[in-house]
């Protein structure tokens, strides 16, 4: 009892050092709290302004997949050959049943071909704007260009799905001297030797800043009827919310099979590229499912140096509140030097006094801590934006854990 009444009567002795101990506390853990609040956050926000800028994932045709690689080509309106091989459009919606499957915000399948436009060659892409897909769990999702391509300057609307309207790039719009409202003619010639002909509707001229601005963009099942090819499409770009290479992921890329059972468990349930490709490729037959190498390699770049920068700062705010802590323990000893004599003369034990002026100390340091916390945790929600994304990013895959954790004991 006299040990804490000694302890409670610290907070009125000596009001103005306990009041600087609780300040330095308070700041540093304001510090520390934000920091590492927005350490955890910034790689869900680096990863969302990433994603603006279009898919992360491409699913092509294995056969497309290993040309792609073999000679750094790359399917698509630049692309001057029609493919020779493709995926089954009605495999796309499958995406949307994998692990991860929250984590996908967005795909569209493609059928890149070539077509005489009003007489003159261009490239076609048959796609999804805004289709609703009603998923096998009972819930609805859109999908589309529309989502995947953020950054157009699209003057006009987006044309309706499966209908006879598409939108053009300004730079073959200028070539044939159309624009918004106005109707193509679409004429193209089959391998089978068949020749189609498809009037266009124009709802809107688009500037995408790439190569992009010389193609046209019409309705998948419209482009798979002027090409004779039912169902299919040559590529599908995907969107995920993705968590950013490491040393597993890397090594996961380049072969899963080479990893242990821990590691590969530890890969499989946790949203990296790696790990959401091979699991498009399981549900899609025939299909290999590649990141955008450049994209991963920003994000993780940028995002290992930013954590490196603020747990830095993090730990040099700690450093410099326990030395102040520590200056001010020591003057606050200097002044109760004949205090503690008489603690002494009376029968106290250097260690006595030792735990009642440590016990003092980080009495006041954890009132200081508390109210820090609580600072620091409002900055952190103002700095990142809105807390409650962070609760729609993370908490859903990971309220399956437990039913990932069961499927890949077994694999």
């Amino acid at each position: 009892m006299f040990f804490l009444r000694m302890i409670r009567r610290s907070f009125t002795r000596q009001l103005r050092r306990r009041l600087l101990i609780a300040l330095t506390v308070c700041l540093s853990a304001t510090v520390s709290v934000s920091m590492l609040g927005v350490v955890f956050d910034v790689g869900d926000k680096l990863n969302a302004e990433l994603s603006t800028y279009g898919s992360n994932i491409t699913v092509q045709p294995k056969s497309d997949a290993v040309v792609s690689d073999l000679y750094n080509m790359e399917g698509g309106p630049q692309s001057d050959a029609d493919p020779t091989s493709f995926l089954k459009e009605s495999d796309a919606a499958k995406i949307k049943t994998i692990f991860w499957a929250f984590n996908i915000t967005n795909f569209a399948p493609q059928l890149n071909v070539h077509a005489q436009v009003n007489g003159t060659a261009a490239a076609v892409v048959g796609t999804w704007f805004n289709k609703t897909l009603k998923l096998a769990s009972g819930e609805t999702t859109v999908v589309g260009i529309d989502g995947m391509r953020s950054w157009w300057k699209l003057d006009g609307s987006w044309p309706k799905d499966d209908t006879d309207q598409g939108v053009i790039g300004t730079t073959l719009a200028q070539q044939l001297g159309v624009g918004r409202g106005d109707t193509v003619t679409l004429r193209k010639t089959t391998a089978a030797g068949n020749t189609h002909e498809q009037k266009i509707r124009i709802t809107g001229v688009y500037d995408s800043g790439d190569d992009d601005n010389s193609a046209i963009y019409i309705s998948s099942s419209v482009a798979q009827v002027l090409s004779d090819l039912p169902d299919s499409v040559d590529k599908i770009e995907v969107k995920a919310l993705t968590t950013p290479e490491n040393d597993l992921a890397r090594k996961a890329a380049q072969n899963p099979a080479a990893l242990s059972q821990d590691e590969w468990e530890t890969w499989y349930c946790t949203a990296y590229p790696s790990s959401i490709a091979y699991q498009i490729e399981e549900v899609i037959p025939g299909a290999v499912a590649k990141q955008v190498r450049q994209v991963a390699a920003l994000q993780g770049n940028v995002l290992q140096k930013t954590q490196a920068v603020m747990i830095l700062m993090t730990v040099l705010s700690l450093l410099a509140a326990a030395v102040a802590v520590a200056n001010l323990m020591v003057a606050s000893i200097g002044e109760r030097s004949s205090e503690l004599a008489l603690l002494k003369a009376i029968g106290a034990t250097d260690g006595a006094v030792s735990r009642l002026m440590m016990a003092e100390t980080a009495a006041i340091s954890l009132l200081g801590a508390i109210v820090g916390v609580a600072l620091g945790s409002g900055v952190a929600q103002i700095a990142c934006g809105s807390s409650g994304r962070w609760c729609s990013v993370r908490a859903s895959p990971c309220a399956r854990w437990c039913s990932c954790w069961c499927s890949c004991c077994w694999r």
